[in-house]
């Protein structure tokens, strides 16, 4: 996990919104990001996700109903981000979210194109 820079955005506000399964985050530096629980869970930092060396982790799928049921600070840092689907083991630390919300588009794109590559078409994942 990277640590932190003098230079990394701190956020002032992290606000979850359950009915939309959204969790915004606002950073010190003006950009707010809202990412879905679903995007925060299939990016987990967490070596389960990710995997354990190089390379592109494990392919998350049916994840689009997934919601938070806690969110949990991790000293002056990160957070950790508890699923409903039982998941909890990444760390999310300011620099990974503001990651998240600043590479988004691209993140999402690559996500979609992985699952059509795995022949999973999104939407039928269940």
């Amino acid at each position: 996990m990277a640590g932190l820079t003098p230079d990394t955005p701190q956020p002032t506000e992290i606000k979850l919104h359950k009915a939309s399964r959204v969790l915004e985050v606002a950073f010190d530096d003006g950009q707010r990001y809202q990412l879905t629980c679903e995007y925060l869970r299939v990016y987990s930092p967490s070596a389960e996700v990710r995997g354990h060396g190089a390379g592109p982790g494990v392919l998350q799928v049916g994840k689009q109903n997934v919601s938070l049921v806690g969110i949990e600070p991790v000293g002056n840092y990160a957070i950790k981000l508890v699923f409903d689907d039982g998941h909890d083991s990444g760390l999310y630390s300011w620099e990974y979210l503001y990651e998240l919300g600043r590479d988004h588009a691209t993140k999402w794109q690559d996500y979609l194109h992985r699952l059509a590559a795995a022949g999973v078409p999104y939407g039928s994942q269940h």
